[in-house]
């Protein structure tokens, strides 16, 4: 298998497009942002320099890996973009055992030796903490992503650990980047006795459906419950009130994270490139 991998190497054309294949409920990704600004930043260097982005979206990590072997195996990409990975996750190990050209947009462990493009999400999560204690919070919520994936893991432990360090209660929620997982997290504190003061979203999707779910039961906004998305996004600025939202410029990560591609593609050793943390852009949902 690695002779023939590495003859198809040889002879990949520099045209063939960059792979992108993604583990996700169809449904849910159709409603999120994120990749479609993502894709646009890698297309913005990526397709005047003659690589398109082939995308496709599997429903499991077995599904995945079997299309990375075909892509390789019929020479159909000349390299992979890794996204939304798990800790230890197999995919790493697989391109590095077929030899082909890979980027991960993780943290460092996660990628474990390829080259590695990390938007240290730790950083902002703590931040975020930080300001939600400052404004007088004693008790927050995180609604978080799903439980599987190495971002969502690290999310989860910063915000416990730097809701430690400021002494404030946490309570936290599962989710899965649906509209449907923020209106479950929002009935639910309306059914608790003591209740958060401020919730933390993993994604803006969920925050929007948190905030219908919160002025359907009466929940006034931000006077009983102040809401924050992550992944800033026009949907976030649209809504009512606005929803304040840790926020990163996504198309400039997906440009970040193509140049740093075309260094993999020219033969650059594998390295660690950090974008700039997201950063708490407050709007009327909050009193941060």
């Amino acid at each position: 298998m690695t002779g023939l991998v590495d003859d198809a190497r040889l002879v990949v054309p520099a045209g063939l497009p960059v792979g992108l294949v993604l583990v996700r409920d169809a449904e849910v990704l159709g409603a999120e942002p994120f990749f479609p600004e993502f894709i646009a930043g890698l297309e913005q260097v990526l397709v005047p320099r003659g690589i398109a982005v082939l995308l496709q979206v599997f429903a499991t990590v077995a599904q995945a890996m079997e299309r990375l072997r075909g892509w390789v195996r019929d020479a159909e990409v000349q390299g992979v973009i890794l996204i939304d990975l798990l800790p230890g996750d197999e995919r790493v190990g697989l391109v590095k055992e077929l030899g082909i050209s890979a980027l991960a947009i993780s943290d460092p462990q996660t990628g474990d030796g390829i080259a590695t493009v990390w938007n240290q999400d730790e950083v902002a999560m703590r931040d975020l903490v930080g300001a939600l204690a400052a404004a007088g919070h004693s008790h927050v919520g995180h609604v978080a992503g799903p439980a599987e994936m190495a971002h969502t893991i690290i999310r989860r432990r910063t915000f416990a650990e730097a809701a430690s360090e400021f002494a404030l209660r946490t309570t936290s929620f599962g989710g899965d980047y649906s509209w449907a997982a923020g209106v479950r997290a929002v009935a639910d504190v309306w059914t608790m006795t003591e209740r958060p003061t401020a919730l933390v979203f993993d994604n803006d999707v969920m925050a929007l459906g948190g905030l219908a779910e919160a002025e359907r039961l009466g929940l006034a906004v931000p006077e009983d419950l102040s809401l924050v998305a992550w992944d800033d996004s026009p949907q976030c600025q649209l809504a009512s009130p606005s929803l304040s939202a840790v926020s990163h410029d996504v198309q400039a990560l997906g440009v970040l994270a193509a140049e740093t591609f075309l260094g993999v593609l020219g033969g650059a050793p594998p390295q660690v490139v950090l974008a700039s943390p997201a950063h708490l852009v407050s709007r009327g949902s909050s009193n941060t």
